[in-house]
C-alpha cells in the first residue's frame, strides 16, 4: 500500500470521526435548547403565580419545579376562595366514587385516558387544581401535562382521601343528626 493511499484512508476516516461528532453535537446543543424553553417557561409560569399573589415556597422557585404541591387544607382554602380562579381536574380511575360529590365544575378525564383527551384540558394562565383517589395519580397527571407545557399545575396531595370538604359534610351530616 502507497504512503498516498494510506494518507487518503487516514483523512477519510478522520473526515467521518469529526462528521460523527459534530452530528452528536448538534444533538447535544437540541436537547440543550428544549431544556432551556422549558425552564424559560417554567420561570414565566413562576412569575404569573408571583403576580397573581399566589403562595409559594421558597424551594418551589429556587429548584425550578413545574409543579406545586398542595396539602389538602391549602387547597380546600384556595377551593373555597372565590376571588381564585381555576380549573379542577380529577384524574381517578373513571369507576372510582369519592366520598362525597365531585364539585360541580369537576373535569373528570381518568389518567388512563389523559394521554388521548389531554387537549380538553384549557391550556391558559388558570391554575389546574389536580385530584385523584390518593394523590398518586395526580403526581403523575402533573408531570405528563408539564410535558404538554402545562406549568401551572397544583397537585392535590392525598388526594379524595384527605379531601376537607368530604370530611367537613360528613361533620356537617352527623352534627345535624344529633
Amino acid at each position: 500500500m502507497s504512503l498516498l493511499h494510506k494518507l487518503q484512508n487516514n483523512i477519510f476516516y478522520v473526515i467521518n470521526l469529526l462528521t460523527g461528532r459534530v452530528a452528536a453535537l448538534e444533538r447535544q446543543m437540541m436537547r440543550m435548547q428544549e431544556d432551556m424553553d422549558r425552564k424559560f417557561a417554567i420561570q414565566r409560569q413562576h412569575l404569573v403565580r408571583v403576580k397573581n399573589r399566589q403562595d409559594l415556597p421558597d424551594a418551589f422557585i429556587h429548584d425550578g419545579r413545574p409543579y406545586h404541591d398542595l396539602s389538602p387544607d391549602k387547597a380546600w382554602k384556595l377551593f373555597e376562595d372565590p376571588s381564585f380562579d381555576f380549573i379542577f381536574l380529577d384524574v381517578s380511575h373513571q369507576d372510582y366514587v369519592p366520598e362525597g360529590p365531585r364539585p360541580k365544575a369537576t373535569l373528570h378525564i381518568p389518567l388512563e385516558q389523559l394521554a388521548e383527551r389531554w387537549d380538553e384540558v384549557p391550556k391558559q394562565s388558570t391554575p389546574l387544581m389536580i385530584i385523584s383517589e390518593e394523590g398518586l395519580r395526580s403526581i403523575l397527571a402533573c408531570e405528563f401535562l408539564n410535558s404538554k407545557n402545562y406549568f401551572n399545575c397544583n397537585n392535590i396531595s392525598g388526594g379524595w382521601k384527605f379531601w376537607p370538604g368530604h370530611q367537613l359534610k360528613i361533620l356537617n351530616q352527623s352534627d345535624k343528626s344529633a
